[in-house]
């Protein structure tokens, strides 16, 4: 097997940054190196990484690739390009794309398309709705990421709405449940008063006011009492209020049944950015205000949200055209997510250490995926060599999202990715994409 001697590195793992070099022989790490000393046998191939990182590869708990029947504006090859290109090496994609995946025929076939398609590692959720519980117990736990359930509705109309239905869902599902978590009573009361206000489609600055902290409050509230009442293992989706933090366990993440997400929407934009960005931040829940955002940087700082995704959801710029009502919600991120969070370490606001902790660390243990997700002799060498002194502006031609677009578009970062490798292969080396890499299905050790 090739051996691959990746040398003079800043290793950052498990809360420690250290000179030295990793080993990697076929898929897997075989050394990890502290300071100067060399490998224990000869290797074929040497990469000098003087003055970048060394990072895990980011798992990306949360990503919409639209395929099957939405590849118009994404699809499975596509956007697993885009994230080998921004260091996410794994991905879990949810359910409301055309089949919906909530039989065991259609999760089967993703799986398949996957195999076929993505250039990174991959798992899928499977989507709870009112009637097909009788389904979860028949679910492969070592292979399904997670059950999805809507408690709000979004792209797809997967709502799960009646009570009994969710507490059936939360009692069987028997692996961890991810919860996107909006109040709809809530959301029609909100809608109707600004139709009423300012006519049918209010500008997009409204969102937040319709799709609103309430009814966020409510959904989250109601989602941790089921898991609580149950016994369920449950993880809310993108938190996007102060408030919602009243729910978190501030405990460590080993201790915990309920824990939580942000996205990178969230933490990288306020309300404030309509003003300049309109629809293109557009998204559900919505982008809310700066003490919200701030609070939620700080809860990544504290440990009381324990996970970062995207909610990568792209859509065509036509179809995000209208305000509050009319432009569909969603925005790409995939691409640019750990520049984004390493640009927030720029800013002083995480360690670079707890980057990773939460895009890397806590997204392998708290869904219990296999050999991922550190950099550990035996473990899988998926890794990221990120170069911290490179000086960029983003340009809508790095894109490589089939939607064409970012919402980050004209921001300068101060970290690139130069390079992604996948089970040990460079997928990404810093220019180029090697589309005929194909990834793994992510096994989880249930």
């Amino acid at each position: 097997m090739k051996r691959i001697w990746i040398h003079n590195a800043l290793i950052v793992n498990e809360g420690r940054r250290f000179q030295g070099s990793v080993v990697v022989e076929g898929e897997t790490i075989c050394e990890v190196i502290e300071g100067a000393g060399r490998p224990a046998a000869a290797c074929e191939e040497e990469i000098d990484a003087q003055g970048c990182y060394l990072l895990p590869g980011v798992i990306d708990d949360h990503v919409h690739f639209r395929d099957p029947g939405l590849t118009h504006k994404a699809d499975m090859a596509s956007e697993s390009a885009a994230a080998a290109a921004g260091g996410v090496t794994s991905f879990m994609d949810m359910p409301n794309c055309n089949p919906q995946t909530t039989t065991l025929e259609a999760l089967d076939a993703k799986f398949a398309d996957a195999a076929r398609k993505s250039v990174v590692n991959y798992s899928f959720y499977f989507g709870a709705t009112n009637n097909n519980a009788p389904l979860l117990p028949q679910l492969d736990k070592t292979r399904v990421c997670g059950v999805k359930l809507f408690m709000g509705a979004s792209t797809g109309n997967m709502l799960v709405d009646r009570m009994e239905a969710l507490r059936t869902i939360f009692r069987e599902a028997g692996m961890l449940i991810a919860t996107h978590c909006e109040d709809q009573a809530i959301i029609r009361t909100n809608t109707e008063r600004f139709r009423q206000l300012y006519g049918e489609d209010p500008a997009v600055s409204c969102h937040p006011l319709i799709r609103s902290e309430e009814a966020c409050f409510a959904s989250s509230s109601l989602a941790v009492r089921l898991a609580r009442e149950t016994g369920a293992r449950l993880h809310i989706l993108h938190v996007s209020t102060a408030r919602e933090l009243e729910l978190l366990e501030d405990r460590p993440l080993d201790e915990k049944r309920i824990t939580a997400e942000a996205c990178v929407s969230h933490l990288m934009f306020c309300d404030e950015d309509y003003a300049t960005l309109g629809a293109r931040i557009k998204c559900n829940p919505s982008i809310k205000t700066r003490a919200d955002r701030d609070a939620l940087r700080r809860a990544l700082s504290t440990g009381l949200i324990d996970t970062v995704g995207t909610d990568h959801a792209p859509h065509l710029l036509t179809e995000k055209e209208g305000g509050a009502l009319k432009a569909v919600s969603g925005m790409p991120s995939l691409q640019f997510s750990l520049v984004s969070l390493l640009e927030l370490a720029h800013e002083g606001v995480l360690g670079v250490e707890q980057v990773v902790e939460k895009m890397c660390h806590n997204p392998a243990l708290l869904y219990q995926i296999d050999r991922r997700g550190f950099i550990r002799p035996g473990y899988q060498a998926d890794l990221v060599l990120v170069d911290p002194r490179h000086t960029w502006t983003l340009t809508a031609g790095e894109v490589l999202s089939k939607c064409g677009w970012s919402p980050l578009e004209g921001r300068t970062f101060h970290a690139r990715v130069v390079r992604t490798f996948v089970n040990g292969a460079t997928v990404y080396d810093g220019e180029r994409v090697d589309t005929n890499h194909r990834g793994q299905a992510l096994s989880f050790l249930r």
